[in-house]
């Protein structure tokens, strides 16, 4: 299987909603909402207009030539906002492509363009009950710096 990691194309942006929806994270033996939860206000903020906006970046992880993956980020008002002017980050994955280190492929390539941007922090919310979501990321850097009922609220220096 041939792999790389490479910056998403703006005619690909419409693959994000695939991903978002898989980036929403099922507690074994429960079930996936479905798929009009991405037109919710708290879930557009990741679709709506991406590519648009000054800092708007979003990679790929691509499997012999198909996405498999795509990590992306945006200064916005999501679940892990903390600071103005920071962006927030969400991951996804393809089910079958987890549990291979795709995941932290996927996203150092995130955080390096993100640096290449200027950018010198970023941030994430994460479920507490995730827990290899919570590994990757405190694997990467990334500090637990709040919590609310379910989820991290994590910070990453970029510098």
């Amino acid at each position: 299987m041939n792999i790389n990691i490479s910056r998403l194309e703006a005619w690909e942006y419409a693959v994000l909603r695939r991903f978002l929806y898989q980036a929403i994270f099922v507690p074994e033996g429960e079930c996936p909402p479905g798929p009009e939860v991405l037109d919710t206000p708290e879930l557009r903020v990741y679709l709506d207009g991406f590519g648009q906006e000054q800092g708007d970046v979003a990679v790929a992880v691509r499997a012999d030539g198909n996405i498999v993956g795509t990590a992306w980020a945006r200064v916005m008002d999501d679940y892990g906002h903390i600071y103005d002017g920071v962006p927030s980050l969400a991951i996804s994955l393809l089910p079958e492509y987890r549990g291979m280190g795709l995941g932290k492929r996927l996203l150092s390539g995130l955080l390096e363009e993100l640096r290449g941007a200027g950018y010198d922090r970023v941030t994430l919310a994460v479920q507490k009950a995730n827990l290899k979501a919570c590994k990757l990321y405190t694997g990467l850097g990334f500090e637990t710096v709040g919590e609310k009922d379910e989820e991290y609220l994590m910070l990453k220096n970029l510098t």
